[in-house]
């Protein structure tokens, strides 16, 4: 039988009833509270007994942004040198290659960036250089020409190699690889740091006209092929490849050597000289020569080592980065004739040469006198300075 309610009490509990449920209701809404302080009323948060209100929040999962890179050091370094030191550490003087005396006279005197050993006599190179690198304050680099074949400077230390003509003829581009890294391991070991290597000039002329048997070949991707071969074989052993002779000496009118030179026009190159320097990227951390080479439509009868249009057509067309090194400003008649050692280091510098090169040695502090004054006069820009000490204590990691 079914329970009903009183008439007029249907549709809701007993008093009594209703206070008992009130009773649980709150009973359980206060366990609630002990149990879980954090516990929410219609959206807003109830205190815990004695404590203030709290919330229940969701972690979240927020990715780390990228490490900023390290700032580089390098200005800092070039802000400590003296100017007459920052100047130095653009120059690669040419010293006897006879003993160590002449290098290390020129070193503690004047704390030049990099030495120059030409010539045959090897008297230096196997004498050691450590007292003359020790003798720097930042790292020096040591300089040699060896190319193979008709330029070599260490064949009578440490054997011949071919020249790059002969090389392209005979071997692989591995071989060749293996070849430099075996001819690096060895100039390092005599203290040198840098080979004025590999020629990436294309020529077919005759062996011994100006370039001939030092370029690789006359098809550009085939003289491309074993220059980046030479380059990553000397880099293997930590000796840093200078690619020559920008914008490309390999169909010039002459020997610059001898007196001023013209290459084909500008849009000829493009099409076969400067082809190699495409993807400049590709040859890793090196150097990059220009030669004392007149272009028509570029160089406005300059030799490219005084041209400004020379370094921007390096820099902005062909992307490169690292530092920029002239050929010898002191005995190549395409500049001696034209304008005096001194002047003619300012002007490679204004122009946007990083290192400047000559090998006939001596009158260093007259240059470097020169090259302060012409900063003071504001003939070289101190900015333009700085840009080029930066890059070149950046590639020999001196910050």
């Amino acid at each position: 039988m079914r329970n009903e309610l009183p008439i007029g009490r249907r549709g809701g509990p007993r008093p009594g009833t209703r206070a008992l449920l009130v009773s649980t209701a709150l009973g359980a809404l206060l366990a609630a509270l002990l149990h879980d302080p954090g516990h929410r009323v219609d959206g807003h948060p109830v205190a815990a007994p004695g404590g203030a209100a709290t919330t229940s929040q969701t972690p979240t999962t927020t990715r780390d942004p990228s490490p900023a890179p390290p700032p580089d050091p390098c200005p800092a370094t070039v802000a400590s040198l003296t100017l007459r030191h920052r100047l130095a550490q653009l120059l690669m003087v040419g010293v006897d290659p006879r003993g160590p005396a002449d290098a290390l006279d020129l070193v503690s005197a004047e704390q030049v960036g990099g030495i120059f050993i030409g010539g045959d006599d090897t008297g230096l190179l196997s004498a050691g250089l450590d007292a003359v690198r020790g003798a720097a304050t930042l790292p020096l680099q040591v300089a040699v020409d060896d190319e193979g074949g008709r330029v070599q400077r260490v064949d009578v230390l440490d054997g011949s190699i071919p020249s790059a003509r002969e090389m392209a003829a005979a071997m692989t581009p591995d071989q060749v690889r293996v070849l430099a890294r075996d001819r690096a391991a060895a100039l390092a070991k005599r203290g040198v740091t840098m080979d004025l290597a590999p020629v990436v000039d294309t020529s077919g002329l005759p062996d011994a006209t100006v370039i001939g048997d030092r370029s690789f070949s006359a098809d550009p991707a085939v003289a491309a092929e074993y220059a980046l071969a030479f380059a990553q074989g000397l880099q293997e052993v930590g000796t840093t490849p200078v690619l020559k002779h920008f914008p490309g000496h390999g169909n010039t009118s002459g020997d610059s050597h001898r007196g001023a030179v013209t290459s084909p026009p500008l849009d000829a190159l493009r099409r076969a000289d400067l082809v190699p320097y495409r993807d400049i990227a590709r040859y890793g951390r090196v150097v990059v020569m220009l030669g004392h080479i007149d272009v028509p439509g570029l160089t406005g009868g300059l030799p490219a080592t005084l041209s400004p249009e020379a370094y921007a057509l390096l820099r902005g067309e062909f992307g490169f980065t690292g530092p920029a090194m002239t050929d010898d400003l002191g005995a190549m008649r395409a500049v001696t004739d034209r304008v005096d050692l001194p002047e003619a280091v300012r002007q490679a510098l204004a122009a946007g040469a990083d290192i400047a090169l000559w090998s006939s040695g001596g009158r260093t502090g007259e240059v470097l006198d020169h090259l302060e004054a012409s900063v003071a006069a504001g003939t070289l820009p101190a900015t333009r300075v700085d840009e080029a000490a930066r890059r070149v204590l950046s590639h020999k990691n001196a910050c």
